[in-house]
Order: C-alpha cells, then sequence, then structure tokens
C-alpha cells in the first residue's frame, strides 16, 4: 500500500474565536471583534438525574460549558476534518474485480486506522504547536492512547455530541470540498476513511454520554437550530 501509494491523506483545520451564549450555544467568529458569526453549534446537555458523590450531585455536562460564555472571556475552538481514503474505492474496485475480497476489505480497515491515526497527529500538533495551550506537553505513548493529554476533540456521533447535522456547518466552514471531502444526504462522511470534529481546550473537558431528552429540550433545540419541531424530532430520533 504505502510502495504503490495507493492512498491520499488529507485534513484541514480552523482555530477560531468563540463564546457560549443562550446557555448550550457555542458561537463561533470570523476574528477578535467577535462581530460576525461564522458558524452557531447549538449542543445538548444530560438531562438525567445525575447522582450524588460526596455531597455533592454531579453535574448535568453539555459540550458548550466547555467554552466560556460570552462577555465573561474571549475564548476559542478548533475544528477539524481529515481524510485517508483517497484512492481507496479505487483501488478496492481493483481487488474486488479480481475477486479478492480479502484485500479489499484490507485495505478499508487500514484506510480506517490511519484516518483515525491522522486525526490524533494532528490533534496532537493543535496541542504542542498550532493553538500550542499545552505546548510543554511530554506524553508517552501509553499516555497518549489513555488521552492524559488536556482537552477534547469530539466529533458529531459521539455520545457527548449526537446530533450528526452540525457538520453541515462544520464541513461549509472548513471548506472540506477543497481537501476531498463531502458528506452524502444522510451526513455519512465521504470518503469513508474520515474523521471530523471539534477541539476543546478546557482543562476540565471530558467525554460524556447525553443519553436520552425530554420533549422540553427537544423544543428548546429545535428553537435554537431554526428547525421545526418534525425535523428535529428526526433528527434526534436515538435520543428520544
Amino acid at each position: 500500500m504505502v510502495e504503490g501509494r495507493w492512498l491520499t491523506a488529507s485534513g484541514v483545520i480552523a482555530l477560531l474565536p468563540a463564546n457560549t451564549v443562550d446557555d448550550d450555544t457555542v458561537e463561533i467568529y470570523a476574528d477578535e471583534s467577535r462581530s460576525r458569526v461564522l458558524m452557531r453549534w447549538s449542543s445538548l446537555r444530560m438531562q438525567s438525574e445525575r447522582p450524588v458523590i460526596d455531597g455533592v450531585r454531579r453535574p448535568n455536562r453539555c459540550l458548550a460549558d466547555f467554552v466560556a460564555p460570552r462577555g465573561v472571556w474571549p475564548d476559542y475552538i478548533g475544528l477539524f476534518a481529515v481524510t485517508a481514503g483517497i484512492g481507496v474505492e479505487t483501488k478496492a474496485r481493483q481487488f474486488e474485480a479480481a475477486h479478492d475480497d480479502y484485500s479489499a476489505i484490507m485495505l478499508k480497515a487500514l484506510a480506517d486506522r490511519l484516518a483515525e491515526a491522522f486525526a490524533e497527529y494532528l490533534h496532537a500538533r493543535v496541542r504542542r504547536e498550532f493553538w500550542a495551550y499545552a505546548g510543554d506537553e511530554q506524553l508517552s505513548n501509553d499516555e497518549l492512547i489513555a488521552e492524559k493529554y488536556r482537552g477534547i476533540r469530539p466529533a458529531p456521533g459521539y455520545p457527548a455530541c449526537p446530533d450528526h447535522l452540525v457538520k453541515r456547518s462544520m464541513f461549509e466552514l472548513l471548506k472540506a470540498e477543497e481537501i476531498g471531502m463531502d458528506l452524502t444526504e444522510s451526513l455519512a462522511m465521504t470518503p469513508a476513511a474520515s474523521v471530523s470534529g471539534f477541539y476543546l481546550a478546557h482543562p476540565e473537558s471530558s467525554y460524556f454520554n447525553v443519553g436520552k431528552i425530554a420533549d422540553d429540550q427537544l423544543h428548546d433545540w429545535a428553537r435554537r437550530t431554526g428547525l421545526s419541531i418534525e425535523d428535529a424530532r428526526r433528527a434526534l430520533a436515538p435520543i428520544l
């Protein structure tokens, strides 16, 4: 695969000013004046009753909690899209035409792993170099695998970010088509060996599961995203 140069990897990142508004919505701005909004990300909040530990109730988290409110602190956010799948379909079709389904499956599996590795590598460079909020980070491979670094990179479809619709705005902002990435009508990424998401740098940011939400949050999310209740219900059907 390497010697034949069967695959091409491509990626894009954006690091931009951002703040939260309306409690659960992140506004992403064009520049430091924070006057022109490039994108709004309406995230979702855990709504189940949380346990009490050492006399303190665990918070009902939302990814927007990890971005500072507007007027409190000038915060930032990152967005990314990477693929290692450019060229996969062409080579896979060649294998399939030769009745070598095993090689076609292995090629796609390796491309998926390379896309994940690319996302991990780029995130490390963002932390240490491009955003540089962890410029002195020095972690072993085991520590990297255990995600001991500061910050997270949640992707649409993750338990903490069950909304897939935000990928449309994300891909438009990143101009993902210029690096060979696109979305299908059902919001699957193409090429299939692709990863996209957000970078959050807050030192307490962590992954969690939004879980099931109730109709009051569904209606609020529909208002914030400008969707009809019917469209919002279809988009969030798995968590209602």
